[in-house]
């Protein structure tokens, strides 16, 4: 009985041994590369379109780069900053009129109410129209709750505020309609805002204030009658300065639209709605296959934006380093505390090695320079007032938010002498920013931090799929 049970003992060892020494060697083995015959056998590679490498056009700088200065350095400083009490807290007016059509939104923005749904159904060719307003009316809705002291906080704010000198248009900041939101209670995520209202929306974006190529492709409003592109009146190559504009409003979409794949609601439950990445809505988006071509492009115009945004924030710098500058919340060991680590991400920025040159616009004639920059002021101003005909209250206000932020990044960027020859310590009257700006333009940003790092978790999601 001992001599089998020995025996055995042996075999299975030696089945042991023999059988981690063949493993091992097919794991040392060379693999062969992904050769042009062999990729052609094996079909296109689906899962790895939204792995971007190499260099951005219009800059000099690489994409791996990025990726890696945002995932491990900017966006846990920008996700603290953006949560501290200053830059929670958004006062913006979500009550303004729509001032270029009547408000036909997929639900109202003042009660979410349902008649225009019927419309929808019908267009769309489908029941379910009716159920999906509802559900944008609940996800759609604005969180208004704000704590007494909340209250009683602002109103100090704005005290201190008027005290400062402004030297801008403070917009929303001044409407009798304009309130105090909370962001993060808040986030911006999918809402069931879509159909004819969105479309139109971002078709007037792209098809009356872009400089937009005639080779890009838009997914216009399937149930409109084609109009061609009559309107747009474009050349085969723009200069740089349009190819900027029309780069800075992709990158916006494409920012607003992987928040959307990346917070999706995947089950409703039982009063407890689960959020996550949805892959499908993301290859919609962005899959070449399913944007004829686009979806590339349009990730790369994130990034281009992103270092835009992020070349402001390197400049403005010395704005709030004056020590009189601070973030005031009325609580100054709270304000002491944001204040420093905003400094800390912008010593991160102006880290950065590889910035956009923004002296390489508007820098040939003078007066063509001048037209130029106006021109950029007018389109983005347009853009901002399109924002006010979102359908949706959440989409309205970090579509608003995020509009602001990219203004307040140009305004930057276009005050380059005025920053350099800002007073020590006094404020200036050739540059100055607003709470709402500062607010706007720093969520902004933590807005396509964000992006770039949802975009490394779905690389890792497709790559499990395949």
């Amino acid at each position: 009985m001992w001599k089998i049970t020995f025996q055995a003992l042996f075999v299975l060892v030696l089945a042991w041994f023999f059988g981690n020494f063949v493993l091992g060697w097919f794991q040392q083995s060379p693999v062969k590369p992904r050769t042009a015959s062999r990729a052609a056998a094996d079909g296109p590679d689906q899962s790895c379109f939204c792995h971007l490498t190499g260099v951005l056009d219009d800059c000099f700088c690489d994409i791996e780069s990025i990726d890696v200065f945002n995932n491990f350095k900017i966006y846990p400083s920008i996700k603290k900053l953006t949560e501290r009490d200053y830059f929670r807290y958004y006062r913006v007016n979500l009550k303004r009129p729509c001032p270029f059509w009547p408000d036909d939104g997929h639900c109202s923005i003042r009660d979410c109410h349902v008649e225009p749904c019927p419309e929808y159904s019908q267009a769309a060719n489908s029941v379910s129209g009716l159920s999906d307003c509802e559900q944008a009316k609940e996800l759609g809705a604005i969180n208004s709750t704000l704590s007494n002291q909340s209250k009683e906080a602002f109103a100090d704010w704005a005290r201190h505020d008027d005290a400062q000198d402004h030297f801008c248009e403070l917009d929303d900041e001044t409407s009798p309609d304009a309130e105090y939101v909370d962001l993060l209670l808040n986030p911006e995520r999918y809402t069931g805002y879509k159909g004819p209202s969105a479309w139109r929306v971002w078709n007037s974006i792209y098809e009356e204030n872009c400089f937009k190529p005639r080779s890009v492709y838009r997914p216009l409003n399937p149930l409109a009658p084609s109009r061609g592109e009559s309107r747009f009146v474009c050349r085969a190559r723009l200069c740089l300065e349009k190819r900027v504009f029309y780069r800075l409003i992709s990158g916006l979409h494409s920012s607003i639209n992987i928040h959307l794949c990346a917070e999706y609601l995947l089950d409703e439950g039982w009063g407890k709605p689960v959020w996550g990445p949805n892959i499908q809505e993301f290859r919609q988006r962005f899959d070449p296959a399913e944007t004829k071509g686009e979806g590339t492009r349009r990730l790369k115009n994130l990034y281009f934006l992103y270092l835009i945004e992020l070349r402001a924030l390197s400049k403005v710098a010395p704005y709030f380093e004056r020590a009189f500058v601070n973030l005031y919340t009325g609580n100054a060991q709270e304000d002491g505390a944001t204040k420093e680590l905003l400094l800390q991400v912008f010593n991160e920025t102006k880290a950065f090695p590889m910035h956009f040159d923004e002296k390489s616009m508007f820098a040939g004639n003078k007066m063509e320079a001048k037209t130029l920059k106006e021109e950029f002021r007018l389109h983005f101003k347009n853009i901002s007032r399109i924002m006010d005909c979102v359908g949706c209250s959440k989409c309205r206000l970090w579509g608003k938010l995020q509009t602001q932020g990219l203004g307040t990044a140009l305004k930057i960027l276009f005050s380059e002498k005025e920053i350099k020859n800002l007073p020590e310590h006094s404020p200036s009257k050739g540059f100055q920013l607003t709470r709402q700006e500062i607010v706007a333009l720093l969520n902004g940003f933590g807005r396509l931090s964000t992006s770039i790092h949802q975009l490394h978790s779905f690389r890792s999601l497709l790559k499990q799929k395949r």
